[in-house]
């Protein structure tokens, strides 16, 4: 099969285009031919890109873990999918992921694609919609009415996060930049503050919950905008304990995560989807053997929405 691999661990200058060996299936998995996979450009710097599950590691490596494909053939043993299924995912990020023509899969991730999405729009949805639904409802247990500031609001995590907010009735601060407001204000932003030219620790207040895909000093100034009891979710990196402690007071807490696949959690974003609640924002579809190109525009930023990967039938 083609595929993206690398040889060594570096940024998109690793990426090479190359043939590679189909993957073989272990126990209680499926074999999915790959119609698109959604890329993360951080994926790159993420230790579990380099390693196998039980830590030793894994070179050369296949990057892309949101996916959307049919069912090839599955293991013995496997229940809950059949050959010729349309399904989309989150792979596991300690195996060989989907920027290839096959991957194997845990069938247990599998969700049937949702119906109205071509595959190309589906492959934008795991990641970044996973991300959303379980900082809201796995970890701060959003409510309606609630003020929820979102940081890089137009980016793959933040228009998913908006959409998502907007439907369980929350209301919505975000940050981006100008030319990105009406754009956001048409997927449902209540307020908007325009990053380049405003401090938001001076324009917003009074806040519950902090959706942070920045990091660094915008993270460390999102606790001034927290009200008691407020929690600061934090996407690109782990919150110092001692940054913590120090805004801990009137019960203000702050998480980190890493999104895990979700098989009944990706169901629901289907239902969403073909309901007309959320919809994917696809920023552009570029050809499996121009993963360099994209991942490249991907590390340079501001982009609205996702990078798919568009993989050619072998």
């Amino acid at each position: 099969m083609k595929a993206i691999r690398l040889h060594r661990e570096g940024g998109p200058e690793q990426l090479v285009y190359e043939d590679a060996p189909e993957p073989k299936l272990g126990a209680g998995d499926a074999l999915i031919r790959v119609h698109a996979t959604g890329i993360t450009p951080a994926e790159l710097t993420w230790p579990d890109t380099y390693k196998h599950c039980d830590g030793s590691k894994r070179l050369p490596a296949i990057p892309g873990h949101e996916m959307s494909g049919v069912v090839e053939s599955v293991a013995d043993g496997v229940g809950g999918v059949s050959i010729g299924d349309e399904v989309y995912a989150l792979t596991s990020f300690c195996r060989d992921g989907a920027a290839a023509q096959y991957v194997a899969v845990r069938a247990a991730d599998l969700a049937p694609k949702p119906k109205t999405l071509d595959p190309v729009q589906a492959a934008a949805v795991p990641l970044s919609a996973l991300t959303a639904w379980q900082a809201f409802f796995g970890y701060a247990r959003l409510a309606p009415g609630q003020r929820v500031l979102i940081h890089g609001a137009a980016g793959g995590v933040g228009g998913f996060a908006v959409q998502i907010a907007r439907w369980h009735g929350a209301y919505i601060v975000g940050t981006a930049s100008a030319e990105n407001h009406d754009f956001l204000r048409g997927l449902g932003v209540n307020e908007l503050v325009d990053y380049k030219r405003v401090h938001f620790e001076q324009a917003v207040g009074d806040i519950d919950l902090v959706l942070d895909t920045m990091g660094g000093a915008t993270r460390e100034r999102s606790w001034q905008v927290l009200k008691p009891g407020g929690l600061l979710v934090s996407l690109p990196e782990p919150i110092p304990e001692g940054e913590a402690a120090a805004h801990a007071t009137g019960g203000r807490r702050g998480v980190f995560f890493i999104v895990q696949p979700n098989r009944q959690h990706l169901s629901n974003i289907a239902t969403l989807i073909d309901s007309g609640a959320i919809r994917p924002v696809v920023a552009a579809t570029i050809p499996l053997a121009k993963a360099r190109q994209a991942f490249e525009r991907g590390v340079a930023g501001h982009t609205r929405g996702k990078l798919v990967l568009a993989v050619k039938k072998p």
